[in-house]
């Protein structure tokens, strides 16, 4: 799997995922386009600010690890937490079936809004590794503001695995917006992971795979980013042909004007009968 240079493009940009629970209209955050390259939409994008994002990220993160606020997600921080339950229920099973042991691969996850969001009920879990992979930038400043003894960070895939031996992984708003999200789901099934949750990723019933542009109205954030709509069904039979069932699924609460956004969890065949 690629180093730092193929890492640093992979994730998103940090901001996108909160605009799905800020904005309560339809028009105010618009998917458009239909695209036959990811690079055809990416012109067409103005693209953000690493630094800019990343300051602002660290800034509210921690307020929360301080105790000053609730909840983080993508530098808004709330004085309430604003909870997946299936998403969190589906990490307690992983620890319940691996005697109380929850070892996490967060592909993307920022300096650790999902741990931080769902650790009040994940600290009684006994045996506990977080672990986020991300862009450099995000990394060092992982280690430097919020590394511990349960949060790590990791440039690489094969970093993390070096040191871990994960019994999930955990995907949220990432995949769509991922240049090649298809070969990273290889990549990542063919590590055999036995659980693979997946949150606020956006699907369409009725055709293909679409590539279109996210625009974000300049009143909350000037940005535009090429994205991802995945067919629900050959996203299934994907998980399906590498030995994964589907024991569940959910749906924000926040619909785009192409689609749904939605979470899966995918378990292994033969861990099955653990459910």
């Amino acid at each position: 799997m690629a180093k730092n240079k193929e890492i640093i493009k992979i994730l998103i940009p940090p901001i996108i995922s909160i605009l799905y629970r800020k904005i309560g209209s339809n028009q105010s955050l618009k998917w458009s386009g239909r695209y036959a390259k990811w690079e055809d939409a990416l012109m067409q994008c103005t693209g953000y600010e690493n630094d800019s994002i990343l300051e602002k990220c660290k800034i509210s993160l921690l307020k929360v690890k301080n105790g000053e606020k609730a909840y983080e997600r993508d530098s808004v921080v709330f004085d309430e937490i604003d909870y997946c339950w299936e998403l969190l229920a589906g990490l307690q099973h992983v620890a319940l079936v691996n005697e109380n042991k929850l070892n996490v691969l967060d592909f993307g996850g920022s300096l650790g809004s999902t741990y931080f969001q769902n650790k009040r009920f994940l600290n009684t879990i006994k045996n506990i590794n977080w672990n986020i992979v991300e862009q450099k930038h995000f990394v060092e400043c992982g280690k430097e503001f919020f590394s511990d003894n349960i949060l790590k960070f990791y440039y690489t895939v094969e970093d993390c695995l070096a040191e871990n031996a994960p019994n999930v992984i955990l995907l949220c708003s990432v995949l769509q917006y991922l240049e090649n999200p298809h070969l990273w789901l290889s990549k990542l099934t063919n590590l055999n992971v036995p659980t693979i949750i997946i949150d606020r990723t956006g699907f369409i019933q009725k055709e293909n795979d679409r590539i279109t542009i996210q625009n974000v109205p300049q009143s909350i954030y000037k940005a535009s980013y090429p994205c991802w709509y995945f067919n629900e069904s050959q996203f299934i039979d994907f998980f399906n042909e590498r030995g994964y069932d589907k024991v569940a699924n959910w749906q924000s609460p926040f619909e785009t004007n192409i689609g749904k956004l939605k979470g899966f969890i995918f378990i292994k065949k033969n861990n099955i009968n653990n459910i």
